[in-house]
């Protein structure tokens, strides 16, 4: 067993005052009141982040090895007067994010760093059953992050579990959706684990607060250059936010693109591949059959050099507010436009529509970080058993940051040339076409007379 440094630990003490609950207020005072209280809230806020600390025993720390991450490791010690675990999942962020990630965690603290390899879990059980669901948040966001949260944070618990610790922490702000999603995780999966997180208590207000709380505690100052953008990286996509992206009016840098190349610079060329599916869930590309994780980092390469799956979008977040952030999904991009195309000849229009309407809903679970409710487990359910006839590949040319459908075939297509054709008429008469259009405009034909008084 690792031996920690000794920690340090401080209590704060708070008292509580109770107030009565006045009567409803007029409508325009009330609305006075909540502008004076959002005016008064930092002072508020402040003071509610000296509340009395309960000592824990072991705290899991989701990890990235920057500098919140590791000024939360002596944080964590000095507040709460435990031993920490840093916890850090490689889901596909690239090997340069896990460089020296061991030797950073135990200078700033920590007793033992953790490191597991989620990818194909991260594919396989989260993301390849959004993409059978065809979930798509607000029209555009292919769930990158949203998905990622769930695999990550249940890893936590069984870290937690196996380390024997009683609480996990994050370094997500109290702005953003991570922290709901992270949380939410770890009450369905763990609920008697305790959850610290340190941006919603401590006195740190941004970068040279905590550049100077890492000097005082001796913790080594992450040297890289800090990218001007807010990034987040995983095998699915490659987000970007903050900086000039903050209004929604500016174009975003061409040097800010990562994962794939401007579509006018992308080969003259196009390219063209083949996606194979079973049970609406992709299993090879070009014929060669390929394990979840290596399959979509082939589609990732192949996608990003014809600059294929580039989203910029203003999108509403859980907690409240809008923000804005471009999203590179290339190899995602790709597997959606097989995926929709396969279920255009293996599904009928009743199964179609509903299953486009509970897309919706499950989009909006996964967003919210509601992974592991039953109300996402049951709509998978039916997911999984409508695309169970959903096998068969499509055919897709990639061409300066288009994707189109050149052809798509399925032993259980529901599409029969000899009825489709305007050749034949064994299967289907034309003539009965009248009868159905009486019947089927009725209610329009009655609507019409009524208004014509006939």
């Amino acid at each position: 067993m690792v031996s920690c440094p000794r920690p340090i630990i401080f209590v704060w003490v708070w008292t509580h005052v109770l107030s009565y609950s006045p009567p409803p207020l007029p409508l325009e005072t009330a609305i006075q009141a909540m502008m004076s209280a959002e005016k008064e809230a930092p002072i508020s806020a402040s003071l509610n982040r000296n509340v009395l600390r309960k000592k824990l025993n072991k705290v899991v720390l989701a990890y990235s090895g920057g500098l919140d991450t590791s000024v939360i490791v002596p944080w964590l010690r000095e507040n709460y007067g435990c031993e920490v675990v840093c916890f850090t999942a490689d889901v596909g962020q690239g090997l340069q994010e896990l460089e020296g990630l061991e030797q950073k965690a135990k200078a700033s603290g920590a007793c033992q760093l953790v490191v597991k390899d989620l990818k194909e879990e991260f594919v396989r059980d989260f993301i390849f059953p959004c993409l059978r669901a065809g979930a798509i948040y607000e029209r555009k966001y292919l769930l990158g992050t949203s998905m990622a949260r769930p695999v990550i944070a249940k890893a936590m618990v069984d870290v937690a579990k196996e380390v024997g610790a009683d609480a996990v922490s994050h370094g997500c702000t109290g702005k953003g959706n991570d922290q709901v999603r992270f949380e939410l995780t770890f009450f369905a999966l763990n609920p008697e684990l305790a959850v610290v997180a340190p941006w919603r208590e401590w006195e740190i207000r941004g970068r040279e607060d905590a550049v100077e709380y890492a000097l005082k505690h001796n913790v080594p100052v992450p040297v890289t250059k800090k990218s001007i953008y807010s990034r987040d990286r995983n095998l699915w996509h490659l987000s970007h936010e903050g900086d000039i992206l903050e209004d929604p009016a500016n174009e975003p840098n061409k040097d800010m693109y990562m994962m794939t190349v401007d579509p006018k610079d992308a080969p003259d060329r196009p390219e063209y591949v083949k996606i194979g599916i079973v049970g609406g869930i992709p299993v090879s590309v070009n014929g060669k059959e390929l394990s979840p994780a290596s399959l979509l980092s082939e589609l990732n390469d192949i996608g990003g050099k014809h600059g294929i799956g580039r989203v910029d979008m203003v999108e509403n977040r859980l907690v409240g507010m809008k923000s804005r952030g471009v999203y590179e999904t290339p190899g995602g991009t790709i597997l959606f436009a097989a995926a929709r195309e396969l279920e255009s000849l293996t599904l009928d229009r009743e199964t179609i529509q509903t299953k486009d309407s509970l897309a919706l809903k499950y989009a909006e679970l996964v967003y919210a970080g509601r992974w592991f409710d039953p109300l996402r487990e049951s709509i998978d359910a039916f997911m999984k058993e409508i695309t169970k006839s959903t096998t068969g590949s499509v055919t897709l040319k990639l061409y300066k940051g288009s994707v189109s459908v050149t052809g798509r075939e399925s032993p259980n297509s529901l599409y029969r040339q000899d009825i489709s054709s305007f050749e034949s008429g064994e299967i289907y008469d034309q003539a009965d076409a009248a009868g159905f259009i009486r019947l089927y405009g009725l209610p329009m034909r009655v609507r019409a007379m009524l208004e014509k008084g006939l």
